[in-house]
């Protein structure tokens, strides 16, 4: 489809999340890949809130190293004003992209922009907190737009680097198990290292797994061949738009290779509802989680939203009215 579609897809699926029970619904960040149509989140974001009634909206997360702390500061504050107690900052340290987008992304090109992420993170949280010590130039700056509104700042990662940085700042830490699973230690490390702020008190941890739910088990492990297909080229270095199952099970054939066979180093809860329930729980489990968040790849939109409706009547989520 067009990027244009998959844009409109995403806030039709916000809508629905929103009715079948779903508690936050985050939107990510990537740049320069046909298969994906967000490269800005905070573009997402206000028209999916002001669709929506109940669930929580966010970034999945915005990628801090392409910006200005207070501008991202300003933009979800404003965001925070206008939907109370529903919008979520979910903080990434990686590009979302490879290094020639990166630096085409960057505002001053004289050079390569500093790996200085902690910096920014800690000035970032000094304005939403209003903590910029009294005295230091950018003090005023913390009367943020939407006050007294303010978005919950979450901590992104799959790697251990993420975990401790959410520890010792108090945040609650998504872990991205669909991109690394074998994320539990490092999990448990944040659980035990984590640091009380004022923000929060104990640590709150939560795991985004990869899904993907229909009336059966053969007819998801079909509806996933597309994602099957688009990792596999990833891994290659070849970017292309998310394929037809026809198109990867063709694929496969010619390669002569399984079009249900596991991708190395990833993993995806595949299944009938039971078998989806079951092996989330199972996620949740392993890393401790309160709360696991759920990345569907297909390539027919009604087949993504029939897995999430799958989904929420698995776990008994309470409907709309």
């Amino acid at each position: 489809m067009t990027g244009a579609q998959a844009l409109a897809n995403s806030l039709d699926l916000a809508q629905h999340a929103d009715k079948l029970g779903y508690h936050r619904y985050w939107v990510a960040e990537h740049h320069g890949t046909p298969a994906l149509a967000c490269a800005a989140p905070e573009a997402l974001i206000g028209p999916i809130a002001t669709l929506t009634r109940r669930i929580r909206v966010g970034s999945g997360g915005v990628m801090l190293p392409h910006y200005s702390p207070l501008k991202v500061a300003e933009i979800f504050s404003m965001f925070a004003g206008l939907f109370p107690d529903r919008i979520d900052l979910g903080l990434g340290r990686a590009p979302g992209t490879d290094q020639a987008t990166s630096f085409a992304l960057q505002r001053d090109r004289r050079q390569q922009s500093p790996d200085d992420f902690p910096n920014q993170l800690a000035e970032l949280l000094g304005y939403l907190y209003d903590q910029i010590p009294a005295g230091h130039p950018f003090a005023r700056l913390s009367a943020l737009p939407g006050r007294p509104g303010m978005p919950e700042p979450w901590m992104l990662g799959s790697s251990p680097q993420s975990g401790i940085w959410a520890a010792e700042l108090g945040l609650p830490y998504m872990f991205a198990d669909f991109i690394n699973p074998a994320g539990a230690a490092i999990a448990e490390r944040y659980r035990r290292d984590f640091t009380p702020s004022a923000q929060l008190a104990r640590p709150r941890m939560a795991v985004a797994a990869s899904a993907i739910c229909a009336e059966t088990d053969e007819e998801a492990d079909r509806l996933a061949a597309s994602g099957r297909m688009l990792l596999t080229l990833l891994r290659q270095g070849n970017l292309i738009p998310v394929p037809t199952i026809e198109t990867a099970q063709a694929f496969f054939t010619e390669q002569g290779l399984p079009s249900n066979g596991r991708i190395a180093a990833r993993r995806t809860i595949i299944g009938a509802p039971a078998t989806v329930r079951a092996g989330i729980e199972a996620l949740a489990a392993e890393y401790g989680a309160e709360e696991v968040m759920v990345v569907t790849i297909t390539h027919d939109h009604a087949a993504r939203r029939r897995s999430y409706e799958l989904i929420a009547q698995a776990f008994d989520l309470a409907t709309a009215d």
